[in-house]
């Protein structure tokens, strides 16, 4: 029988689904789950955008310009102007979600074996989409304890090598919601002008930043315009995932032309996507307050609901909607699998995603795990007390 290739066997699992098979089983059995493991909000998406995709008219779903149809590309023009980010309709690539915007980024900046610094812990799809274009994470640690800031530039320093060619963030961060501060974000520019490299920023959770804290981004920042790649989505923003729409955007005319070859590859993103995400532009601020709230809250009561159990610590985030706590168990995947497989609570029980996903340095994360508050409150609170019980129980096992 022929082989797969080497990618496809180095290509890693998303730690996010792959505990899907037995919460199926779990399922089967009549089991409710509670989905914290992955960040699908159950936030309406906004009408406006819904109307729009009802409403096409065209009598042919046509090939858009494989840089996204212009007039959609020129209202988000606008849209970023609005949080001081200054671009134009040609200096943004519409992708096919935020998922292509890396996987582009990457395929044109960076050569086969070239380096990318990333924090950990970051999204772990991360992996996936530098396997994709052959290059090397070179992870930089940070930790829970401080809420898992930026670590300190001199860290960065020590991993820099002839072969590294980009850092890579996410602000505010998935999965730890972290939110960078403006002199964090200086400090990597002055790091990426001295060793020449391009900093890939994944904003796509911007919209959703807590306490009066204010979000700043990559693009904010003067004299590094061709280092500077934003990379963003709609899917959190409109709770939208499945439109899979996101967008690359530089002020770079050398990555720009460049990725554009790529995005000429796949000929063009999703027509229906791209109609109801140009509509969606148009939701009105009363949308987005009321969904801060309302994340606010579920923060809040998780957070709190976390701290408050025997030997589990999760620091406050100030941004996106994950959390990632530190709970008294050795092995974050076996107690997870075992949540699903072996625990219920009055016929109820918790899906959450286990850390060491989220990481690339081995043995890391391995009593943490990933929570994604974005379950209405009543639901968030019923998984936090089969959390609590499901603690007890698997330590009184050991």
């Amino acid at each position: 029988m022929p082989k797969i290739s080497r990618k496809a066997v180095q290509m890693p699992a998303s730690p996010i689904r792959k505990l899907v098979p037995y919460a199926e089983a779990a399922k089967a059995k009549g089991v409710t789950i509670y989905h914290l493991n992955i960040g699908q909000p159950d936030i309406e998406t906004p009408e406006v955008m819904l109307e729009a995709v009802r409403n096409f008219n065209s009598k042919v779903v046509e090939y858009s310009h494989s840089a996204g149809i212009e007039s959609y590309r020129k209202k988000l023009a606008k849209y970023y102007h609005t949080h001081g980010i200054e671009v134009n309709h040609e200096q943004i690539l519409i992708t096919c979600g935020g998922s292509e915007a890396i996987e582009i980024a990457m395929m044109t900046c960076l050569n086969n074996g070239d380096e990318i610094l990333i924090p950990e812990p970051f999204y772990a799809n991360y992996n996936g989409f530098s396997c994709q274009a052959d290059v090397l994470v070179k992870p930089i640690k940070s930790v829970i304890e401080n809420g898992f800031a930026l670590p300190p530039i001199a860290e960065f320093e020590k991993y820099i090598t002839p072969k590294t060619k980009a850092i890579m963030i996410c602000n505010p961060g998935n999965p730890t919601g972290y939110l960078y501060s403006r002199e964090e974000l200086e400090s990597l520019k002055t790091l990426a002008l001295k060793y020449d490299l391009y900093i890939f920023a994944d904003e796509v959770y911007r919209e959703f930043c807590y306490d009066g804290a204010k979000y700043t981004s990559v693009m904010h920042l003067e004299g590094a315009d061709n280092n500077i790649i934003l990379l963003d989505s709609i899917s959190k923003r409109y709770s939208a995932c499945g439109a899979r729409i996101g967008a690359l955007i530089t002020k770079n005319k050398e990555v720009m032309q460049a990725a554009l070859k790529f995005a000429q590859a796949r000929l063009s993103p999703p027509t229906f996507g791209q109609v109801g995400a140009e509509a969606a532009i148009d939701t009105p601020q009363s949308y987005f307050d009321k969904v801060k709230e309302e994340y606010t809250a579920r923060r809040n009561f998780v957070i709190e609901a976390l701290n408050r159990m025997p030997g589990v610590f999760c620091p406050m985030p100030k941004g996106a909607f994950y959390c990632i706590a530190r709970l008294p168990i050795d092995d974050a995947d076996k107690f997870c699998q075992w949540l699903l497989e072996s625990f219920n609570y009055q016929n109820q029980t918790v899906m959450l995603a286990p850390a060491s996903g989220f990481y690339s340095s081995p043995d890391s994360g391995k009593n943490e795990v990933r929570i994604a508050y974005v379950l209405n409150l009543e639901s968030l609170k019923n998984a936090m007390i089969c959390l609590e019980k499901a603690l007890l129980e698997y330590n009184k096992q050991k």
